[in-house]
């Protein structure tokens, strides 16, 4: 599948101190230490509809940590999916008379403009489900021959499960207990009380063919991926286990990735899945979570075709940080506007105040968790000083921009 076109991204002389991130697992923040290539993989959308502000703050918050990567001189291999065969998507086909093939399609290509708009760095791999369904196959034959798998006994849809307990570690992952984990399967597209099942939590990797659903041969029949196991091979076949970063917004911790890792581990025992495990919190409309149930969402499309420009959308959704519950108001929008402008007119001086000490620190603290609230006020403080006070050093305004543009991803040219 294509992916976006690429970013430019200015090199800032210097380096910062190593990148340390909070891992969901582990429940604290510790160091992520790539090899000579960073691997990260990060679950993309399901293409129903385009960018949300929720997409867009997950996707942001991986682009910085992409940004990090090369700042430090690694080579990056990021890979993202698309799942573009999945009941969401069937849904809102039916529900708008249209094929469900096309809107994939076209949701698609709009989350790529968007990705573009906003200058998030184009992974490596961008993969869609349907073209991956033979790797799925491949996986699913080999989960079951293993006995970490089974085909329910039922002689009309003979779907294949992952057994829950086929991993000794599985939930190491959220950490939930058992309630917990019962809960949010009902509530994010579980099926606890699909007969047949040996656990209400195993989890779906093929799913026999039922009238009016595309299909695909296997021998466990003719039918389709089930969504974890889609990311599971999608990982698998391109950054292999034990890579470096696993990303996606909290909510996708339970089930998602969870049995994302757990499917991956049972084929590659004694191994994390990823390295570390990294999720963002959820963006909120005037109070309220932001969802479809609701009808709130704030999609970037719209906001880009009400001639909001991008880089105040991605300054905005910045200004908190990313593990938080944050939400988007009018106030934070004109909040992140002036603070554009601000940064576009120091940028634009002829000499400024030395800017080496901001571009430390802006490195310092975006590596310390992607603390981009103080990242931000440390940008916020040059441009006061430089605007207010001048300087004369004439290469501080240049370094100041590339340095803003190469880390937070915002042009002020």
């Amino acid at each position: 599948m294509q992916s976006w076109s690429e970013v430019d991204v200015p090199s800032v002389p210097g380096d910062g101190p190593p990148l340390r991130l909070y891992d969901t697992a582990d429940r604290q923040v510790r160091p992520v230490a790539p090899g000579g290539t960073a691997t990260m993989y990060v679950c993309g959308i399901t293409p129903y509809d385009a960018t949300h502000l929720g997409h867009a703050a997950t996707y942001l918050t991986f682009d910085l940590v992409n940004r990090m990567w090369r700042d430090a001189g690694l080579e990056v291999h990021y890979v993202q999916n698309v799942t573009d065969v999945d009941d969401p998507l069937f849904e809102r086909a039916a529900r708008d008379n249209e094929d469900w093939m096309v809107l994939g399609m076209r949701e698609t290509a709009l989350f790529r403009e968007d990705m573009e708009a906003l200058r998030v760095i184009p992974p490596r791999d961008y993969i869609g489900a349907v073209e991956s369904v033979n790797e799925v196959v491949e996986f699913v034959e080999k989960l079951v021959a293993s006995g970490a798998a089974y085909v329910v006994d039922d002689a009309e849809y003979p779907d294949v499960y992952f057994r829950a307990d086929a991993t000794e570690q599985f939930g190491y992952e959220s950490g939930y207990d058992r309630a917990t984990m019962e809960t949010f399967f009902a509530e994010r597209g579980g099926d606890p009380d699909r007969p047949g099942k040996r656990d209400p939590l195993d989890a779906l990797v093929w799913r026999t063919v039922r009238p009016g659903e595309p299909s695909w041969p296997s021998p466990f029949g003719a039918g389709r991926p089930g969504w974890h196991i889609e990311c599971a091979a999608i990982a698998l076949n391109r950054i292999g286990t034990g890579f470096d970063v696993q990303g996606g917004g909290s909510d996708l911790m339970f089930p998602h990735h969870e049995f994302s890792a757990a499917h991956a581990e049972s084929v590659a025992p004694g191994r994390r899945f990823a390295r570390h495990y990294v999720h963002t919190g959820m963006v909120g409309l005037d109070g309220e979570k932001m969802s479809k149930s609701k009808g709130n969402l704030v999609f970037v499309s719209k906001l880009r075709c009400q001639q909001v420009d991008p880089a105040a959308i991605r300054l905005g959704l910045l200004a908190d940080h990313y593990r938080t519950d944050r939400e988007w108001t009018d106030a934070v929008l004109d909040t992140a506007h002036e603070r554009l402008a601000r940064w576009r007119a120091a940028a634009a001086l002829t000499a400024g105040p030395s800017a080496e000490d901001t571009v430390a620190r802006l490195r310092q603290h975006l590596a310390d968790d992607l603390d981009t609230p103080k990242a931000i006020d440390a940008v916020d403080g040059w441009a006061v000083r430089a605007l207010e006070h001048g300087g004369s050093d004439t290469t501080a305004p240049g370094l100041f921009a590339d340095a803003v543009d190469a880390l937070l991803g915002i042009s002020l040219h």
